[in-house]
């Protein structure tokens, strides 16, 4: 029987998150680093003169010839994963398997593994913000002048656009990608420092002054920077300071995926989620149409929120130069806040790109309610034809509440012929002018120029950053 029939599976081991990244945390990619990382650390001990060619040879050719049963069978001896690993690599290198881990500690391999595997992902999680970026700012500019009501307090405002309604999901992101853009600049990995970061292990092997030539030439086999101090860990806050940047990107999506649960209401109904031609809403009410891929992106960006805390654990409570009460938490840690980060944007994406606009109810919905930010524009014209503000706003308030009356019984908002034949405001105003000032379809102020000027801004960044979109090579 298959055993995911019969044993729990985690949903990020096939629901949620992309193959691409499944892979990279996967039990195989690990052991296959694990072996990378080994034999980085052999073929720059060769360039040393400890290790032979012949030896070299022996570990390159049998780097990717994983046997996890072998390895699972020799931990529950061991009761210790690496050397588990260490063993079994060994075994199949009769030649080269004697050097392995030479004044190296489990950390050294460990967490310069999972080092390089958050540095994958970080690569993948930018390559997805940047195609939902290239989204929204599409549709920023398809919609920068289409004339949308404005909601603050879940209450018709004051007349914006769809464009700029937006651009706010597209500058959050922005940010978000530009502190993404950092971390990745800013990576850094444990080294090989030895059992508590002093290169003990190493300064006896080759001298303090060959070590520092001997560390310089490992980072740059391997391709990215050691810190500079560690402890028998890198630095956890690193840990948290990247899963406080992907739970920023969740806030982002969490807004974005709230508002279009609200705007697809029927209260609304101004965006409606793709829906599939055989898509069932409800196993009881046929009828339904339910935004599911909104609410999945609540759902689990809440769930990410949360990871920011567990790495503030591991970084606080890091003991002296290492303990391993974060080991097993970092198990599900690392891969799962990747996992949802990834499958967020992609969802995401999905939704931008696929967004049903119902522009007939957007009309509608402007048609009920923008009369009444047009109140603004009549107080003012008033006051500087000579009323008195507190007076032109009292009666202001009485028609308005009138025109709500109005639309509560089901009848088209009545307010602007309501101002427009006001005998008060006309001493003051022409039915002319008191018309024009209640066409609000203009009172946009300058929403539609600044979206633009935001696309341009975040075209031209994207641009900037596109010298090298490939992950970058290491080991």
């Amino acid at each position: 029987m298959n055993t995911m029939e019969t044993n729990y599976q985690s949903p990020f081991s096939w629901r949620y998150g992309s193959a691409e990244l499944r892979s990279i945390w996967s039990e195989r990619q690990k052991h296959v680093l694990w072996r990378k990382l080994w034999l980085a650390l052999a073929e720059t001990q060769a360039e040393f003169g400890l290790v032979s060619a012949k030896q070299i040879d022996d570990l390159r050719e049998r780097l990717e010839h994983i046997d996890l049963q072998r390895i699972a069978e020799l931990e529950a001896e061991t009761q210790h994963d690496l050397m588990a690993a260490i063993k079994a690599y060994a075994e199949q290198c009769p030649i080269g398997g004697g050097i392995l881990h030479l004044g190296a500690t489990s950390m050294d391999i460990k967490d310069n593994a999972d080092a390089l595997r958050v540095y994958d992902s970080l690569w993948i999680i930018r390559k997805n913000v940047e195609a939902l970026l290239d989204a929204l700012c599409s549709n920023v500019k398809k919609y920068a002048d289409l004339p949308i009501m404005a909601f603050t307090h879940l209450q018709p405002a004051e007349p914006t656009t769809l464009g700029y309604r937006f651009a706010q999901y597209a500058q959050d992101l922005w940010m978000d990608w530009k502190q993404l853009l950092r971390g990745i600049e800013d990576f850094h990995l444990k080294g090989f420092r030895g059992a508590v970061g002093t290169s003990a292990s190493f300064i006896e092997l080759f001298g303090e002054e060959e070590n520092n030539r001997f560390q310089a030439r490992l980072a740059e086999r391997i391709g990215l920077p050691f810190f500079e101090v560690t402890t028998q860990v890198y630095p956890r806050k690193q840990d948290y300071w990247i899963a406080g940047l992907l739970a920023g990107i969740g806030a982002t999506l969490h807004r974005f995926a709230l508002d279009l649960r609200f705007l697809q209401s029927a209260v609304t109904g101004e965006w409606a989620e793709p829906f599939g031609e055989k898509q069932v809403g409800s196993s009881a009410m046929p009828f339904k149409r339910n935004p599911v891929q909104a609410e999945k992106i609540n759902a689990l960006s809440r769930q990410l929120a949360q990871l920011p805390r567990l790495a503030w654990d591991h970084a606080a409570h890091s003991m002296l130069e290492n303990t391993l009460d974060d080991s097993a938490s970092r198990r599900t840690l690392l891969p799962e806040m990747f996992l949802i980060t990834d499958e967020l944007l992609k969802t995401a994406l999905r939704l931008v790109r696929n967004l049903v606009i119902q522009e007939e109810n957007i009309r509608r919905n402007f048609q009920r309610f923008a009369p009444f930010a047009a109140t603004e524009r009549i107080l003012v014209a008033a006051t500087q034809a000579g009323a008195s503000r507190q007076e032109i706003h009292e009666l202001l308030r009485r028609l308005s509440m009138q025109a709500w009356d109005a639309i509560r019984q089901g009848a088209d908002n009545p307010l602007a012929e309501l101002i427009a034949q006001d005998i008060t405001l006309q001493r003051y105003l022409s039915i002319e002018r008191l018309r024009d000032l209640m066409s609000v379809e203009r009172y946009l102020g300058d929403a539609p120029q600044r979206s633009r000027h935001l696309v341009d801004r975040i075209c031209d960044d994207l641009e900037k950053a596109q010298v090298d979109i490939c992950v970058k090579i290491h080991l």
